[in-house]
């Protein structure tokens, strides 16, 4: 959330990701994704720049909290690389490795063949 003021000085918060446009004539309008008009007093630039910390904020903290996207079969604080991980989730069904999360192969893991038959 960003915190913005309204023309009578009371501070609000909204969510930068509803707000579809900013209009700057002459007062900052920020207009909503469901329609709703909010007018601020910070400049459109500022707004746009709060909006750019915003995102850069959650970018960071992916990359910094290792526990937010690790697979569930390593042990935390165990990834050797920076940043969110990815994996593929394993068979729902049945009692055997159901739900279990393991992490995408690396690029020295050797390449899966497939041999077709006619």
């Amino acid at each position: 959330m960003i915190v913005v003021t309204r023309l009578n000085d009371s501070r609000f918060a909204v969510n930068p990701d509803l707000i579809e446009r900013i209009h700057e004539t002459p007062d900052t309008t920020l207009i909503m994704v469901d329609g709703a008009k909010y007018i601020v007093t910070e400049p459109m630039a500022e707004v746009i720049e709060m909006i750019a910390r915003y995102r850069a904020r959650i970018v960071a903290i992916a990359y910094d909290e290792p526990h937010a996207a690790a697979p569930a079969t390593q042990p935390l604080g165990s990834r050797t690389s920076t940043g969110p991980q990815l994996g593929i989730v394993r068979g729902s069904s049945g009692s055997s490795g159901a739900g279990l999360v393991s992490p995408f192969p690396t690029a020295t893991a050797a390449p899966a063949t497939t041999t077709l038959e006619r």
